[in-house]
């Protein structure tokens, strides 16, 4: 065995699960990437996976998968920097294990990642979020628990896996103000308040809900946590039928984060601003919650309605001379 094959190893084990407590989610993105790439690599030096060496994954290798992602496996540039971002963790691991390598390591993290246009932000209008929270039958406790579900996607802006991941006992409706407490990304913890109409209705869900403190806040038929795809079903669900009530999101695709875009334009329209949204919304940076200063047309609208306009007149358009108009369309005409 090699002794890439320890390394790897180690670093999910030590790196990614016990030192930076790694999602679920990131740990099998990551694994998933370092298949590709081992079978990449695997079949290009000839030799099993497991055996390996550090020369068999250097920088023109790596530079040929990530192109290879692209051309053949159709992966978009996005996609594609997420996987780089996966591999360079690993080598500046190994940097500190094996400095022997140091060179090599150094080129593999000299690989830049790729510019890509930036996605538009897709997000729901006042009219349309009450179309959606409209639409579950509240007469059966299903639709209790997705109105309730959907109304606190887009009050907090919860990421989908936080969503899911709530407990009963993660709500604090009797606090000042009530809110929820959450463990998002990198394992940071916040609290997000609630509206009076969220805790009114947080209040009779958990009364029909019962269950323990550490039951989920919204289960299952069975009584286990709803998986991200079962959100991304039933959104697929009340939005098809929201359509007939509120015609503009025909040309929408709803998923659990434009909820989350939601509830920062929703924000952003009451004037908040964008240090508390980027708080609200758990972002490492504010420059990730400036994407929703450039999302709105009618933000920028009135902004400009603010400023005064300049003291300048309008030109007055004169006919040229004819005879240097026609010598003019002369010249275009060779």
């Amino acid at each position: 065995m090699s002794i890439i094959a320890p390394t790897l190893e180690s670093y999910f084990a030590k790196r990614l699960v016990s030192q930076r407590q790694a999602s679920p989610r990131t740990i099998s993105a990551y694994c998933d990437m370092w298949r590709l790439l081992l079978r990449f690599a695997s079949e290009r030096a000839g030799r099993a996976a497991s055996k390996l060496e550090f020369g068999d994954l250097d920088a023109p290798v790596i530079a040929d998968f990530l192109i290879h992602l692209e051309n053949e496996r159709g992966n978009s540039v996005r996609t594609r920097n997420i996987r780089l971002a996966a591999v360079h963790s690993f080598y500046r691991y190994a940097a500190l294990v094996h400095p022997e390598h140091a060179g090599l390591i150094q080129r593999v993290l000299a690989i830049p990642s790729k510019r890509c246009d930036r996605a538009d932000i897709s997000f729901l209008n006042l009219e349309e979020v009450d179309a959606l929270l409209a639409t579950p039958d509240r007469s059966s406790w299903i639709g209790r628990r997705d109105h309730a579900l959907l109304l606190v996607a887009m009050q907090t802006g919860l990421r989908v896996s936080e969503l899911t991941g709530l407990t009963r006992g993660a709500l604090e409706l009797d606090a000042a103000p009530p809110h929820v407490l959450t463990r998002g990304k990198g394992r940071k913890e916040r609290a997000t308040p609630f509206t009076s109409q969220a805790v009114t209705v947080l209040r009779v869900w958990l009364q029909e809900r019962g269950g323990e403190q550490e039951a989920p806040l919204f289960p299952s038929r069975r009584g286990g946590r709803l998986s991200r795809d079962a959100v991304e079903f039933l959104l697929t669900k009340y939005t098809t039928a929201a359509k007939e009530r509120c015609p503009s999101l025909r040309s929408k695709k709803v998923t659990a984060h434009v909820l989350r875009h939601t509830a920062a334009m929703l924000l952003l329209h009451a004037g908040v601003e964008t240090s508390a949204i980027a708080l609200w919304l758990g972002h490492e940076s504010v420059k990730t919650t400036q994407i929703y200063l450039h999302a709105d047309l009618a933000l920028k609208q009135r902004a400009l309605e603010r400023t005064a306009p300049a003291h300048t007149k309008a030109g007055r358009y004169r006919a040229p001379d004819t005879l240097l108009a026609f010598l003019d369309a002369m010249n275009y005409a060779e």
